[in-house]
């Protein structure tokens, strides 16, 4: 084997000057220069034939750093690796590529691409990964930082134990976080035990609090409703100089506000005048409010009128924050005359404001300047406005008002808003107005809009509530010619009409027209068929339905069981009375406190007092509330006519401390 001798030698020459061939030496390389002189290095080798051969030598490059010394991350790298994790790239096939990089992966780089990961499980993953890359692989304060900010944006279910068992690997390997760590803790736990864990690593890591700790400290008491706490740290950042943005400013006063901490509220307030964060428009509606709450409608005119000639333009929320206040103050005139003012601003009212000004009118009994108002925005007066106005006054009871305001309504648009018109409807059945809800309802297609089953419903139970049978007839003849077709709500509706005027025939018809039609019938319209005919005195026939519906499949109900108990109650079928009640009782039909009160009133009647006293006994047993006809009717057995002495001691139904000894009055007493 041949011998080959190696020489290492550095030897310094000036740039630009040719090396001397007659050295054999390995010329080291520096990187560093020092005046016009750079340093290289060559190793030759030399064999005993004499043959020689020369090899130049450089130095690995070194990872690029910025100007304070820290490495620049390779961004290559960082998206490749992104891009491995990302397509669940098998552990194996990750360790290899890792284990490739010359440089190694530096903590910098995995911060970077933990950020990359837009998954939170996936960066945890990787971040427990990285140290198995290495042995020379540390976490440092960034990438424990990175995480737990990755961690408190995300919704895992287990985010908050992961960054405890963070900061208790942080405690182990002695890793200080900094001030930017605190603050991205002190937002995610908010104001629990953690929050004071949290205060407790300023102390622990030799940290200052800056002023955006404190404002994240001051917002986690606020997200937390503990105003007294977050108007403690305000206090204590005040006293430090510091002094908050106008986003936190609002968000602090609008809590003293809710929380009706005046003095401080206006404390806040002066503050922000004087530390140079002038107030916008939503200060000045926070405090509009807070004073219109209070009852002082003065204050809040002089806040809007400052807002004014600060430069602010009041939005839709400020100005109905100040109509409110003056509405809680019964300010009409001046609550109509911010309105007009609002409108010549061309600020657009919405369905609040002019739910405000009608609640006010409505209050005041000055609806009749709902006219002005609707004059005053009309060129923002449209079909949905109207419709709500219409309905809101339906629903106030001012009915002949919304009526008035629905016919200006109708020469608005040639297309009209169904749910005013459905609303208007309502209203006038409600309030007994059949003869206008039957002409709205012929005329409403005008408007494009064609009646329902449900609007003929409406107007039908109207009409059956007020025993108008003769419209009511008319009505349904209408519907079954010109249509929309029944449903079973109608025929429902029809049965029980009929039968509450005493027309059974009537009733029989309706519900032999349901059995011909593609509805069969349900519980409620036997309900209503067997009332009808109970009530009416063919109680044959109505307990003869009462089978046919069982063997139907139809269940009877409560209310079904307790007609029939009233109806045998009151022909004095008692016996037949009180076994529907067994048989109820046995069906797992419980009875309500109408049923008792039913079948008391027959025992008492048929002077079957022990049997009324039991009942009452099951009706306590049940937990039932006894009611004032329940008392009523326990008064009668107490006063009855068979009382001869009274005593005094406690009441084995009631608890009173009043009773009675019953014995057949005789003629000789």
């Amino acid at each position: 084997m041949p011998l080959h001798t190696y020489n290492i030698i550095p030897l310094c020459r000036p740039t630009m000057r040719r090396s001397r061939p007659h050295l054999d030496f390995l010329r080291a390389t520096i990187t560093r220069r020092h005046y016009a002189t750079k340093y290289i290095a060559k190793i030759t080798s030399t064999s005993p034939t004499g043959r020689s051969l020369t090899a130049e030598v450089t130095s690995p490059q070194p990872i690029p750093s910025d100007s304070r010394g820290y490495p620049i991350p390779r961004h290559l790298i960082i998206c490749k690796a992104t891009r491995l994790i990302q397509s669940r790239t098998a552990t194996s096939s990750l360790s290899d590529y890792f284990s490739s990089l010359s440089p190694p992966l530096t903590s910098a780089e995995a911060s970077e691409i933990l950020k990359s990961l837009n998954c939170p499980r996936l960066a945890y993953n990787f971040f427990q990964f990285c140290p198995s890359l290495s042995p020379n692989f540390h976490h440092d304060a960034f990438t424990y930082a990175r995480l737990i900010l990755i961690l408190s944006k995300s919704t895992l279910p287990d985010r908050f134990d992961i960054v405890r068992a963070l900061l208790s690997d942080m405690e182990r390997s002695k890793i200080r976080g900094n001030i930017s760590t605190v603050n991205i803790l002190i937002g995610f736990f908010g104001n629990s035990d953690d929050l004071k864990n949290c205060i407790g690593l300023v102390k622990k890591w030799d940290l200052k609090m800056n002023c955006y700790t404190y404002k994240c400290l001051l917002q986690a008491y606020l997200r937390s409703r503990d105003v007294h706490e977050a108007f403690r740290v305000y206090s204590e950042m005040r006293t430090k100089g510091y002094h908050l943005d106008i986003f936190a400013y609002n968000m602090l006063l609008d809590a003293l506000a809710k929380n009706e901490k005046v003095d401080e509220a206006y404390r806040v307030f002066e503050d922000m005048k004087r530390k140079y964060c002038e107030p916008d428009e939503y200060t000045y509606t926070i405090m509009i409010r807070m004073t219109g709450k209070m009852g002082r409608p003065d204050e809040s005119l002089t806040l809007f009128d400052q807002m004014i000639r600060k430069g602010c333009t009041p939005n839709l929320f400020a100005y109905n924050t100040m109509i409110q206040a003056l509405a809680n103050g019964r300010m009409v005139d001046k609550v109509i005359l911010l309105f007009s003012k609002m409108v010549e601003r061309e600020c657009r009212p919405n369905e609040f404001t002019y739910s405000i000004i009608l609640n006010v009118l409505a209050a005041e009994g000055q609806l009749a300047k709902l006219d002005e108002v609707v004059e005053v925005s009309k060129k923002y007066m449209t079909k949905s406005i109207y419709a709500y106005l219409v309905r809101t006054l339906s629903k106030l009871g001012h009915i002949s008002e919304a009526h008035r305001l629905f016919c200006n309504m109708w020469s608005l648009d040639d297309r009209g808003d169904r749910d005013a018109y459905i609303s208007m409807l309502e209203s006038l059945c409600s309030t007994g107005k059949t003869t206008e809800a039957m002409d709205l309802l012929t005329k409403i297609h005008e408007k494009g809009i064609y009646p329902d089953t449900m609007m003929y419903n409406t107007v039908l139970s109207a009409l059956g509530r007020l025993k108008q049978i003769s419209h009511l007839h008319d009505l349904y003849e209408k519907m079954k010619r010109d249509g929309p077709s029944p449903d079973i709500f109608t025929y429902n509706i029809l049965i029980a009409s009929f039968g509450r005027a005493g027309n059974v025939d009537e009733a029989v018809k309706v519900f032999e027209e349901l059995e011909s039609d593609n509805y069969k019938p349900d519980i409620i319209s036997y309900n209503s068929l067997i009332n009808c005919l109970g009530k009416n005195g063919n109680l044959d026939e109505a307990h003869m339905r009462f089978k046919e519906m069982q063997e139907k499949g139809l269940n009877p109900d409560v209310v079904t069981y307790s007609t029939l108990i009233e109806c045998f109650g009151k022909t004095d079928k008692v016996d037949m009375a009180c076994r529907l009640f067994d048989e109820m009782l046995a069906e797992g039909c419980c009875p309500n406190i109408v049923t008792y009160n039913i079948l008391l009133d027959c025992l008492e009647r048929s002077g079957r007092t022990a049997e009324a006293v039991d009942l009452y006994a099951k009706l306590k047993q049940q937990g039932l509330t006894p009611d004032s006809i329940t008392y009523a009717v326990l008064d009668r057995l107490q006063s009855g006519s068979h009382r001869k002495v009274r005593v005094r001691r406690q009441n084995p139904i009631t608890g009173w401390v009043r009773a009675w000894k019953y014995h057949h009055v005789t003629a000789g007493d």
